[in-house]
């Protein structure tokens, strides 16, 4: 291919890929661990929550989502940031295509896992489904959004502010979301599940997005790390090849 083709001068760089990578397999990975609700014991209490945070097993699988697009953001720009996010929210319905024909394709009878609990573990309900993909397509355009507002509002500065930023708002809208169409509203117009009280849901809420705020503040050094490092990967690789090519 030549050096100078449209096609070459286009080919992501190492560092796009490597991002485009990491976000979509936190995505998958929140896919499918969204149905868990994990528990974790806490040394005091909080109001609402008490003695244990409750929250969806994808939380942590989601959080690295919001790290690898604020990155992806704030190296490559919002529309390409909103590309990525987009393509990955209609990954989600391929993602699910194979699940569910894999669930109902035969079963051999020399299978170490039964049909049964295949689709246990991999087959999310619908609740689950329409609520992941309502909140992500929602939260994660959000977090995009409001990413770049911040950068322009600082004039590029302040790298922290918008990651925490952007993330601490858009986590808000996810959570709240997720837990309230997943558990309380699709259940109740679908009628396949039952309703949890109000302090539940509200446990639900807050303990999930504690955490999510603390992986937002805490994972604001790797963002710089990994923001600077590909930039200097970038610029190496330019220096060596100005197409900037991955390889041939």
């Amino acid at each position: 291919m030549p050096r100078d083709s449209p096609r070459a001068a286009a080919t992501p760089t190492v560092g796009q890929v490597t991002l485009i990578g990491l976000f979509v397999t936190a995505l998958v990975t929140a896919q499918l661990t969204a149905s868990k609700i994990l528990g974790f014991s806490l040394p005091f209490e909080l109001p609402i929550v008490g003695a244990q945070l409750a929250l969806p097993g994808a939380a942590l699988a989601y959080a690295v989502t919001f790290l690898a697009s604020d990155c992806y953001a704030e190296l490559y720009g919002r529309r390409a940031a909103q590309v990525m996010v987009n393509v990955g929210f209609a990954m989600n319905f391929v993602l699910l295509a194979l699940v569910w024909s894999t669930i109902a394709a035969p079963v051999a009878p020399t299978s170490q896992v039964a049909a049964d609990t295949f689709a246990t573990v991999l087959g999310a309900s619908t609740n689950i489904v329409v609520a992941s993909l309502l909140a992500y397509v929602v939260s994660q355009n959000w977090d995009v959004l409001v990413f770049h507002r911040l950068r322009e509002y600082t004039d590029g500065d302040h790298l922290w502010l918008r990651n925490v930023g952007s993330t601490a708002s858009s986590q808000a809208i996810d959570t709240v979301i997720f837990v309230t169409v997943g558990f309380a509203i699709a259940p109740a117009l679908l009628g396949n599940g039952d309703v949890p009280g109000a302090g539940f849901l509200a446990s639900l809420i807050v303990g999930q997005y504690l955490l999510k705020l603390a992986i937002a503040v805490l994972d604001t050094p790797v963002v710089y790390a990994i923001v600077g490092a590909i930039r200097q990967y970038d610029l190496d690789a330019a220096a060596l090849d100005p197409a900037g090519r991955v390889g041939d």
